[in-house]
């Protein structure tokens, strides 16, 4: 049987602040982005702010409200992501299977290890204290047999503790819970479940395997195996790395932007991510697509096409981009956010098909360009070379946010 942990590092954020600059201990801290670059919202909030009633996805001068004396400040993801590493980092030596699930959470898998689930819970331990000594950070840690369990586990006792589901009395603490602690069982989920008079995870597990799929579908099937413990999906391999479907890289903007040439600068910039992305993944694109999100609205415009050549060019993604912009956007307001993404992946080697009437070494010289340029960047950042046109304020926030992977799906 499986032993897996789940990894919770207690309110991430706050802490490496904490840790960081000791005059903030014990003190009512939150990590909010920026008002001015319209990120004003609490990411996370140290105990003592919770006491308070500050809250993760709070406006700031909600915040402020609840707590007249709380301190703000700026998130420093760069630090965030140096701690994530070196947490795995501990995690690594008690296993080979570690899977993150955002920046501050894992499953590790330590069956291999592990004779039953008193030394399971044993290991827990071990990490938690070695975890606190060596970086100073707290976990939780859910230990059980299955992803979903565990996770349940290390929300039950926070912060710095152990909590084991074992096989033999897992259902008497976790059939009691709210159906909505079950992972993905979201807000319309629930909603849905608590109409139909299903109210816990127990409610759930107990009610009929076609009842569910005929309320939910599919994915409620999913949701009545994982409350009735039978989730036995593994934990994915450190390196492990889902097929590749499609590379995006959006943002909000500090400002809005109002003449089409301060778009044209924010699709380039984006492009470069987007194409440094595909060439990581050994993939080129042969279809460009565009998110605009008009100002004072909560919509926006979405367009796509295809490119002549199957291309990981940050110009040619940028120029594809743009040619969708021009063609489709009435200005009816300015823009506020902007996303760049491509689709249609395929193989960088894919060969190219080509007619007499076309140049195809066009497209060959401006790969072996961005193959130069790309590795100048590799060896010495990323603004080591950049083009002309993206010198200047492109009304982008730079505080690093979008290097922050955030919790994707489960692999099952």
């Amino acid at each position: 049987m499986q032993k897996i942990l789940h990894i919770d590092m207690n309110k991430f954020y706050a802490t490496v602040e904490q840790m960081l600059d000791p005059s903030l201990r014990g003190k009512a801290i939150a990590v909010c982005g920026s008002t001015e670059e319209r990120h004003g919202i609490v990411l996370t909030a140290s105990a003592e702010a919770k006491a308070m009633g500050v809250r993760t996805g709070m406006a700031n001068w909600e915040a402020r409200r609840e707590c007249p004396g709380l301190i703000m400040v700026p998130p420093q993801y760069d630090q965030y992501c140096k701690y994530s590493k070196l947490a795995r980092g501990i995690y690594a030596r008690y296993a080979n299977d570690i899977e993150p699930f955002g920046m501050d959470e894992c499953w590790v898998d330590i069956s291999p290890i592990c004779r039953d689930f008193n030394e399971a819970e044993e290991t827990a331990h071990e990490i938690r204290r070695a975890v606190k000594a060596e970086l100073g950070l707290t976990v939780s840690i859910g230990v059980s047999f299955s992803k979903v369990l565990a996770k349940l586990g290390s929300d039950m006792k926070k912060p710095d503790a152990v909590t084991l589901l074992a096989p033999e009395n897992w259902k008497e603490r976790v059939f009691p819970l709210p159906v909505s602690d079950l992972l993905y069982c979201g807000p319309a989920t629930t909603r849905k479940l608590n109409a139909r008079a299903v109210f816990t995870i127990g409610d759930l597990a107990e009610s009929p395997v076609e009842w569910v799929r005929m309320v939910l579908g599919k994915n409620g099937v999913a949701l009545w195996q994982s409350a009735n413990g039978l989730d036995r999906a593994p934990v994915q391999p450190a390196d492990y790395r889902r097929e590749v479907k499609s590379v995006s890289h959006g943002i909000t903007c500090s400002r809005d932007l109002m003449t089409e040439e301060r778009v044209w600068k924010v699709l380039l910039e984006l492009s470069q991510e987007v194409g440094h992305q595909l060439r990581g993944h050994g993939l080129a694109a042969r279809g460009v697509r565009i998110y605009i999100r008009e100002s004072d609205i909560g919509y926006g415009l979405m367009k796509q096409t295809r490119v002549q050549y199957p291309t990981q060019s940050p110009a040619e993604i940028a120029q594809a981009a743009r040619s969708l912009f021009i063609e489709n956007y009435a200005w009816r307001n300015p823009v506020r956010a902007v996303c760049v993404a491509t689709f249609d992946l395929v193989p960088e080697n894919t060969a190219l098909q080509t007619t007499l009437f076309d140049d195809g070494t066009k497209h060959v010289r401006q790969r072996l360009l961005d193959d130069c340029v790309d590795g100048i960047r590799g060896r010495f950042g990323k603004h080591a070379i950049v083009p002309a046109q993206l010198l200047g304020d492109l009304y982008m926030p730079d505080d690093g946010r979008h290097s922050v992977k955030m919790p994707g799906l489960m692999h099952r």
